[in-house]
C-alpha cells in the first residue's frame, strides 16, 4: 500500500532557473545533479525540500497554464518574506482565489514553464473546521 509521497517531477526549460526557485523561495537544497551523466530521460537534479524529494529535468514546458498546483505549507508570519523572494525572481503572482474566514492564506505563483505553486498557511483540518462554520 502507499506509505507516502516518494518524489514530485517537474519538467522544465532551464535547470538553473527552476534550481533558483527552488533554493531561494522553497528552501531547498541540492543534492544531486546529473550533469553529462544522464540515468533517466533527460539531465536532472534532486533537492530535498524540508524531507520532500523534488526532482527536475530538462524538456519542453507546460503549453497552458492551469490551476492544477502543488501547495506547499508556510508560516503565517512568513507570507511576506515569500512574496518578496517570489517578486525579487520576476515571476507572476496569480490573484488568490475567494477565502473564507480561517482557511489559511495563499500566495499562488507560476514558475517559468507554467507550473502553479501555492504557498499555503493552513492545513486539512483549518479548512474543514472553516468550511463546516461557514455552512452553518
Amino acid at each position: 500500500m502507499i506509505e507516502g509521497l516518494s518524489h514530485m517531477t517537474f519538467i522544465v526549460r532551464d535547470l538553473d532557473k527552476m534550481a533558483r526557485i527552488l533554493t531561494e523561495i522553497l528552501g531547498g537544497v541540492e543534492v544531486y545533479d546529473s550533469g553529462e551523466d544522464s540515468f533517466s530521460i533527460a539531465a536532472e537534479r534532486f533537492f530535498d525540500v524540508n524531507g520532500l524529494w523534488i526532482a527536475i529535468q530538462e524538456g519542453d514546458p507546460l503549453y497552458e497554464r492551469s490551476y492544477n498546483h502543488v501547495a506547499f505549507k508556510v508560516k503565517p508570519g512568513d507570507m511576506d518574506a515569500c512574496r518578496k523572494k517570489i517578486e525579487a525572481l520576476g515571476l507572476d503572482i496569480r490573484a488568490p482565489r475567494p477565502r473564507i474566514e480561517g482557511e489559511g492564506q495563499s500566495i499562488y505563483f507560476h514558475d517559468y514553464d507554467n507550473h502553479l505553486f501555492e504557498l499555503h498557511s493552513g492545513t486539512l483540518n483549518e479548512r474543514l473546521r472553516s468550511y463546516a462554520q461557514a455552512a452553518e
